[in-house]
């Protein structure tokens, strides 16, 4: 996984989508604002010079990244493995509904207790998928743009953060940058969402 020791991971949350109560948030879009912020996060995003963007074949995660990469002028490609902890099928949430329910995933992640996948078995899944594009490509600064509870888990496991209040902390969108090998934290989470 990513022998180079000067490489770089960059983590991203996608930006906000639309959310839409009947419809499976794997299936949502980004609203208007989540592609203006998009726009702002290829921007911040050419501070660390990535070689090209990978996401998550969720059209939020997609839509985020090639806007990003578009602004860029670098590739955007897909990966299978890098998608949201799988809920299909779970109810819809509320806000508090949903923060409480994230807290019981995180606090209990050998125990199948929110959707079709534990916390284990999403980290897992997710940690392969991450090293997979990290084998498969050769540029120094790779971005991925995925999901927040996957994010947050791969995160943690490296770093003496707690996934879940990492996970509370995580915009719509933001980014962490990673070293590789090791995953160490270079910095604190980047988040841009304050703009309007």
């Amino acid at each position: 996984m990513g022998l180079s020791s000067k490489r770089t991971l960059v983590l991203v949350k996608h930006s906000e989508p639309v959310v839409e109560p009947g419809v499976d948030p794997n299936r949502w879009r980004l609203s208007e604002r989540g592609r203006r912020r998009s726009v702002l996060l290829g921007e911040e995003l050419g501070r660390y010079g990535p070689g090209v963007l990978v996401s998550s074949e969720e059209p939020k995660a997609a839509e985020t990244a090639r806007v990003a990469a578009r602004g860029l002028g670098v590739e955007h490609a897909t990966a299978p493995g890098l998608h949201e902890h799988d809920r299909l099928n779970a109810p819809f949430l509320g806000d508090e509904a949903f923060r409480r329910t994230a807290r019981h995933f995180f606090d209990r992640p050998g125990e199948l207790v929110w959707g079709n996948e534990t916390a284990e078995g999403a980290l897992a899944r997710f940690e392969g998928a991450v090293g997979a594009v990290l084998d498969a490509r050769d540029e120094d600064v790779v971005v991925v743009v995925a999901h927040g509870t996957v994010i947050s888990l791969f995160i943690a496991k490296y770093n003496d953060v707690e996934p879940y209040e990492l996970w509370r902390r995580l915009g719509l969108p933001s980014l962490c940058v990673l070293t590789v090998p090791g995953f160490g934290m270079r910095g604190s989470i980047y988040d841009l969402t304050p703009e309007g």
